[in-house]
């Protein structure tokens, strides 16, 4: 494999991936043997990366520059013919659910394809091609609107990220500023952001409805491969998080306004944990890139291993530029078994969450990638996948200090898991949002801040605006881009959470038997439903009020602990 900036970027013809694959379905189709067929379903599978690797390469670079003419015409080409490769995957998945050699494929392979299998049959349809496009393009349109936000800020040229890192200041009054700059910001675009949502939840209703599904959520759920839970369970789940973590939460943003010296903690001030500044690195992107691989060297053999392949063929864009889609995530090129790691780095201990949350995401890929046969089982659903990511956080903890100034590695420990514990109670608060979104008829712009500032008033009772009247009255829901982009993904960080830090409270204690079970689990990718994995991994089940309970009091006293010592 070449260095990612140097693969060629080919772009997949629609007609020939049409024909390999409906070539591969009659071999499937007129096989003898089981072995016959599977190799039909391994082709299948060849032509399906390829497509897929070219696509992702597509986006990516798209993302790292939406301005760019080419590319952008690349995704509208993409968004117009992935719905019919969609279409055309559903008629080999309808062959391979009824073959003749389906008990072959379970004894080797387990039940869970088929369950995988029945569910992306049932959401996916000819019939929403021009919904899923026009889904697709209503994302981008988003992704573009924020991306080419900016404003001058002190003399600075900020996109949001930029603004951010002011809003870490030890000046309370450039924090305040900014705050102000971020939220004029999104209000000089909330007409065109409340449009846009308008019409996603227009088109996603409307798919719900084509497909003969009661609402958009139960679509939602079944597309998101949620076998073993249901909508009241996760209502249940909010309310176990209002009860035994809203308080913890509480208790941290005391004691931050008591470091603080303030009377009162406002939102631009619940970033900063310390008087004197949050723990801040001190290196630059390549001193990043060299901390992160002796940190994954000295952690294990396998994340060694899997560095040295992300470091060797660069499949990182980690800085800021202009025209950048915001935020960050883990890709992958499937015919390379390679992920990709996407970010904006803003000079702040985000940047230290990227290299171990994304990196988490992105070793689960590699090791999946290299122990799954199956495209399918080389990633599991998000509340799992966002486990892998989580507990890397936790265990790369004392390697901290690499990337930090003398003493503020130790401090950001602290940190780290303050905002990880008070952060639980946002995540569920996006979920309910949307829930409320899609339980009603069409909300009007002004209903979604209303809903947004009632959610907000139950799980984030501290929460203080100041005086702006654009955040008071709700606006703050807009920038959360999962809400525009992946739908009801965002309570799956909060479940996932609650594993995480099982993981932790068990390091804490054998870190050799807490990290042998994170190796299993990543290992396992997507092969087991959800509650199997967490078994498979000795986790216990985060539905159960106990152990969110259990969870929220054990983390609290370690939170104590340190702060004894602060």
């Amino acid at each position: 494999m070449e260095k990612f900036q140097d693969l060629e970027y080919i772009r997949p013809s629609f007609e020939e991936t049409e024909k390999d694959i409906y070539a591969a379905l009659k071999e499937f189709n007129e096989a003898a043997d089981y072995e016959t067929a599977k190799k039909a379903l391994l082709k299948k599978q060849t032509i399906s990366n390829g497509f897929r690797t070219m696509a992702s390469i597509a986006h990516i670079r798209h993302d790292i520059n939406m301005a760019d003419p080419f590319y952008d015409e690349e995704i509208r080409y993409l968004n117009a013919v992935s719905p019919k490769i969609a279409v055309i995957m559903k008629e080999f998945n309808e062959a391979l659910a009824s073959s003749r050699f389906r008990k072959n494929f379970e004894n080797e392979f387990g039940d869970q394809l088929f369950k995988l299998l029945d569910a992306d049959i049932r959401t996916n349809s000819s019939e929403i091609i021009e919904e899923r496009v026009e889904e697709a393009a209503l994302v981008n349109e988003y992704s573009k609107i924020a991306a080419s936000c900016k404003t001058d800020f002190r003399g600075e040229e900020c996109n949001f990220y930029g603004l951010l890192k002011h809003m870490l200041s030890t000046d309370r009054n450039e924090r305040k500023e900014a705050l102000e700059s971020w939220a004029a910001l999104y209000e000089s675009v909330s007409d065109q952001l409340d449009d846009v949502y308008a019409r996603l939840c227009a088109v996603r209703r409307k798919i719900a409805v084509k497909l003969g599904f009661d609402s958009y959520i139960a679509f939602a759920y079944l597309s998101r491969h949620r076998f073993d839970y249901t909508p009241k369970d996760i209502e249940r789940f909010r309310k176990a998080v209002a009860s035994y973590f809203v308080p913890v939460a509480e208790k941290i943003h005391e004691k931050q306004r008591q470091r603080l010296g303030l009377d009162k903690l406002e939102y631009y001030d619940e970033q900063l944990f310390f008087p004197d500044g949050n723990s801040t690195p001190d290196k630059d992107t390549a001193g990043m890139i060299q901390a992160a691989s002796i940190m994954y060297h000295e952690l294990s053999a396998e994340t060694g291993e899997f560095f040295d392949f992300m470091v060797k063929h660069d499949l990182f864009d980690l800085e800021t530029k202009p025209n950048k889609r915001l935020g960050g995530y883990c890709s992958g090129l499937p015919k390379y078994k390679a992920p990709f790691i996407f970010s904006n780095f803003n000079k702040t201990s985000a940047d230290t969450e990227v290299l171990t949350h994304e990196a988490g995401h992105a070793f689960e890929s590699y090791i999946a990638n290299r122990n799954q046969v199956l495209m399918e089982y080389t990633h599991s659903t998000s509340e799992i996948n966002e486990i892998h990511s989580m507990s890397m956080e936790f265990f790369t903890e004392p390697w901290y200090p690499l990337f930090y100034p003398k003493g503020e590695g130790s401090r950001y420990v602290y940190e780290h898991l303050a905002e990880s514990l008070a952060n639980i109670t946002y995540l569920v608060s996006v979920d309910e949002f949307q829930h409320k979104v899609f339980e009603n008829d069409q909300p009007s712009a002004q209903e979604l801040r209303k809903i947004w500032k009632n959610i907000e008033e139950k799980f984030m009772p501290w929460r203080s605006y100041g005086d702006n009247d654009f955040l008071n009255n709700g606006g703050f829901w807009m920038q959360k881009q999962h809400i525009f982009m992946y739908p009801f993904y965002y309570v799956d960080y909060a479940l996932a959470m609650i594993c995480a830090l099982q993981f932790y409270l068990r390091m804490r204690k054998d870190r050799e038997s807490a990290w042998n079970d994170y190796m299993k689990l990543c290992s396992l990718g997507g092969s087991l439903g959800y509650f199997d994995l967490l078994k498979e991994a000795d986790l216990k089940n985060p539905f159960e009020e106990e152990t969110i309970k259990e969870v929220a009091n054990g983390v609290t006293e370690i939170l104590k602990e340190m702060e004894q010592t602060l």
